[in-house]
C-alpha cells in the first residue's frame, strides 16, 4: 500500500466508523494506499477486522476497533484503543450510518432513537472523545456522512431524513468552534451509492429491481454511485488539498439535488 512517507494523507492516523462495508471500506483501504494508518472501526466485528487484515496483507497499517456508536462508553474505550495503538488521531471520518423507513405516524419510537443514535449522536460522541487527541496533536480534519437528503426531503424517510438535516447544521457549528484548533470539519454528501446498505433500503419495496430503475433515473447522470467514488471525495476533505475547507458540505449526488 506504499511507504508512509509517499501519499496524500502519509503519516496520518484515521479513524473511520462503519468501515467494515460499503463506503467505510472503500474508504479505509484508499486512505491505506494514501499512506495512514487507519483505525477500522464497526460493530460489525468479524467484517471490520477482514478489512483490516486486507490492508495489512497490502503493506498497510491497521487495526480493528469495536464500538457501537451509539453508545458512549463504547465510542470512549475505542478511541483510547486507537490512540494506544497509533498515538495520536488526525481525520476522524464519521461515516457509520442507517436508516429505517416510515413517515412519522409509520415509524416506531424505536427506529427513530436508533437511526438518531447512529447518524446523529454517533457523530456527535466519536467527536466528543477524538477532538481532544486532535487539539494535542495539533489539528486534524473531520468528515461527516451526510447525504442528499441533508438539503432535500425523501418519502417515507422521516428519521433518516431528520438525522442527516441535524448533521449538516452539526458540522457548521462544530466547523466554528475548532477552527482555532486547527481543526476542520466539513460534510460530504452523497446521493444513493451501490452497497449493502442501499441494498437493504431497496429490498423493502414491494418490485426492488423496479425500485432500483427508478431511483436511477432520478439522477441527471442516471445511475447510482459507486463506493469508491465517495471515498475520494473523503481523501480529498481528509487532505492538505482542501485546507481552506471547513464547515461546506461537498455534495456528490450525480445531480439529484441540482434538480
Amino acid at each position: 500500500m506504499g511507504a508512509e512517507s509517499r501519499g496524500r494523507i502519509a503519516g496520518k492516523v484515521a479513524l473511520i466508523t462503519g468501515a467494515a462495508s460499503g463506503i467505510g471500506k472503500a474508504a479505509a483501504e484508499l486512505f491505506a494506499r494514501e499512506g495512514a494508518k487507519v483505525a477500522v472501526v464497526d460493530i460489525d466485528e468479524r467484517g471490520a477486522d477482514e478489512v483490516a487484515q486486507s490492508i495489512r496483507a497490502s503493506g498497510g497499517e491497521a487495526i480493528f476497533a469495536h464500538a457501537d456508536v451509539a453508545n458512549a462508553r463504547d465510542v470512549s474505550q475505542m478511541v483510547e484503543v486507537v490512540v494506544a495503538a497509533f498515538g495520536r488521531i488526525d481525520i476522524l471520518y464519521n461515516n457509520a450510518g442507517i436508516a429505517r423507513l416510515g413517515s412519522v405516524e409509520e415509524v416506531t419510537e424505536e427506529d427513530w432513537d436508533l437511526v438518531i443514535g447512529v447518524n446523529l449522536k454517533g457523530v456527535f460522541l466519536c467527536s466528543k472523545y477524538a477532538i481532544p487527541h486532535m487539539k494535542a496533536g495539533g489539528g486534524g480534519s473531520i468528515i461527516n456522512a451526510g447525504s442528499s437528503v441533508s438539503f432535500v426531503g425523501s418519502p417515507h424517510s422521516a428519521p433518516y431524513c431528520a438525522s442527516k438535516g441535524g448533521l449538516l447544521l452539526l458540522t457548521k457549528q462544530m466547523a466554528l468552534d475548532y477552527a482555532a484548533h486547527n481543526i476542520r470539519v466539513n460534510a460530504i454528501c452523497p446521493g444513493v451509492v451501490d452497497t449493502p446498505f442501499a441494498a437493504q433500503v431497496v429490498s423493502a419495496s414491494p418490485d426492488p429491481v423496479q425500485a432500483r430503475r427508478n431511483s436511477e433515473r432520478a439522477r441527471p447522470l442516471g445511475r447510482w454511485g459507486k463506493p469508491e467514488e465517495v471515498a475520494r471525495a473523503a481523501l480529498f476533505l481528509a487532505s492538505d488539498e482542501s485546507s481552506l475547507a471547513t464547515g461546506s458540505a461537498l455534495v456528490i449526488d450525480g445531480g439529484y439535488t441540482a434538480q
